[in-house]
C-alpha cells in the first residue's frame, strides 16, 4: 500500500487547500506561522519546505540556483532561508509549471537579477491567465516581470555546481507545461507536482493535464531514479524510488478501474457512484484531493 509521513513537514493539507482555492490560490498568507524549513540532501543540494510547492537549491562554486519559489509573500523568508547557507545571490530559478504556489515569487527575484527559466507553455499560460474551471476560479495574467526569459521546448541542461542538471519537460501531466528536474552527479530529482506524496494528486484539466500524461511524467522519473536517489515530490516529504513506484501503481489502478466502466458506457455520475477509488481513500482521499476530484479527472481525461 502506498505509505508516507507527514510529520517531518511544515507543508499541511489547510495550506494546500490555500494553495488552489479561491483568491488565496494567488495570495497566501504569510503570517509567523509560515516557516521555510531547509534540509541538507548532499554537500550542494537542499530543499526548502514552506507554503506551497517545494523548492530545490543548488548551492556551489559556479553561484546559486533553484527550483520553484513559492508565493510571493514569502519571498524574504526564502531569501533569508538561503542567507543561512550561503551569501551568493540566486542566479538562476526554474519554474516546474505555472501554479501561483510554484511562481508566486518570480518578480521578486527576477528584481533582485535572478533570471526565471520555463517551459514554453509555463510563460504562455503565466501570459494569458486561466480559468480553473475544476477550482472554480480565474487566475489572472502575471505582471511582466513574473514571467521566465528564457524557455524551452523538450530539454534543457545546466552545467553549474559541479553537477549536470537535466530539465525534462513532461507533457500533459498536472499540467501541459510541467518539468522534472534530475541532478545527475547527486543524484536528486525534483518531480514538481508530477508527484504529490500527500494523497491523490491534482491533475488540473483547465491546464492541459491528461491522467496519462501523469503516468508517464512518474515513469519519467522512475527512469532516472535508482534506489538511492532522493526524490523531492511538488508537495509532501522526502521520497524515494520506492514510494513513487507504489504512487504511479495507485494511479495506473485507478485509470483502469475508471477506465473499464466509461468503456462500458457509464457517465461519470454513475462511476463516481461505483466508488472506484475505494482501497486507496482511507489513505489518500483526506488531504487536497478528496475522491470524487480525482475520479473526476481521470474520467475527464480518459
Amino acid at each position: 500500500m502506498f505509505k508516507r509521513t507527514l510529520t517531518t513537514l511544515s507543508v499541511t493539507a489547510a495550506s494546500l487547500v490555500l494553495a488552489f482555492s479561491g483568491q488565496a490560490y494567488a495570495h497566501a498568507d504569510s503570517g509567523p506561522e509560515v516557516e521555510i524549513k531547509a534540509q541538507k540532501l548532499t554537500d550542494g543540494i537542499y530543499v526548502l519546505f514552506g507554503q506551497g510547492g517545494n523548492i530545490g537549491l543548488s548551492v556551489g562554486d559556479d553561484g546559486v540556483y533553484m527550483i520553484d519559489d513559492q508565493y510571493g509573500q514569502l519571498s524574504d523568508k526564502i531569501k533569508a532561508a538561503i542567507a543561512e547557507i550561503t551569501d551568493q545571490p540566486v542566479s538562476y530559478l526554474i519554474n516546474t509549471h505555472w501554479h501561483g504556489d510554484h511562481v508566486g515569487g518570480n518578480e521578486n527575484f527576477a528584481k533582485s537579477g535572478t533570471v526565471i527559466v520555463a517551459h514554453d507553455n509555463v510563460r504562455q499560460r503565466m501570459s494569458a491567465g486561466l480559468e480553473m474551471s475544476s477550482l472554480g476560479r480565474k487566475v489572472e495574467p502575471s505582471p511582466e516581470g513574473a514571467l521566465p526569459v528564457i524557455t524551452f521546448d523538450k530539454e534543457l541542461s545546466l552545467h553549474l555546481n559541479g553537477d549536470e542538471m537535466r530539465v525534462y519537460h513532461v507533457a500533459n501531466a498536472h499540467t501541459d507545461g510541467d518539468s522534472i528536474i534530475y541532478f545527475a552527479k547527486d543524484n536528486v530529482l525534483h518531480m514538481g507536482d508530477s508527484y504529490f506524496n500527500i494523497g491523490y494528486p491534482f491533475i488540473d484539466v483547465s491546464s492541459g493535464g491528461t491522467v496519462d500524461g501523469y503516468i508517464a511524467a512518474v515513469e519519467k522519473g522512475l527512469s532516472l531514479a535508482n534506489d538511492e536517489t532522493q526524490i523531492i515530490p511538488g508537495h509532501g516529504p522526502m521520497s524515494n524510488k520506492k514510494e513513487l513506484s507504489e504512487f504511479v501503481a495507485m494511479l495506473k489502478d485507478l485509470r483502469n478501474s475508471i477506465a473499464k466502466l466509461k468503456d462500458q458506457g457509464m457517465s461519470l455520475e454513475e462511476v463516481l457512484a461505483e466508488k472506484p477509488s475505494a482501497k486507496y481513500d482511507e489513505e489518500n482521499g483526506k488531504n487536497f484531493i478528496k475522491p470524487a476530484q480525482i475520479v473526476t479527472f481521470i474520467y475527464q481525461t480518459l
